[in-house]
């Protein structure tokens, strides 16, 4: 998948994008960088109405290729470097949305399927049970 950054884009839509190929993850833009295992305040956070013209004026087009097996880490790094944009990706835990900063060296695929598993933990209960019938 390649999610094409643009001035004239908002950041809800290369966030839509993004949610689509994992749904259980997230990202958030800010406007100030944070290091790599560390947490983004959230007053520092974009909102998603927000075109990436009004406050990266310098913004340069390009396209970011996203693949499953793509560190977290790797992911926020390459938006920072190629593109000057902060991002950190989250994971969904319930109903409650979490950075990743202690397991920013997982890929995007082990995040994604980590809070899948959290968010149907009975259905992956009955489906192994299932599985075990079946090797009965």
């Amino acid at each position: 998948m390649k999610l094409h950054i643009e001035k004239s884009r908002t950041i809800s839509q290369i966030q839509a994008e993004f949610q689509q190929l994992f749904p259980y993850l997230k990202i958030e833009f800010y406007k100030e960088e944070h290091q790599v295992g560390e947490a983004t305040s959230r007053a520092n956070t974009l909102s998603g109405s927000v075109v990436f013209e009004s406050v990266y004026p310098h913004l340069n087009s390009g396209e970011i290729t996203i693949y499953p097996e793509l560190k977290v880490m790797e992911l926020e790094t390459t938006f920072s470097e190629k593109f000057g944009l902060s991002v950190q990706v989250f994971h969904k835990s319930g109903n409650v949305w979490l950075q990743t900063t202690r397991t920013d060296h997982w890929t995007l695929l082990e995040q994604n399927k980590h809070a899948e598993e959290k968010e149907h933990p009975i259905e992956e209960n009955r489906i192994d049970a299932m599985d075990r019938q079946e090797l009965e």
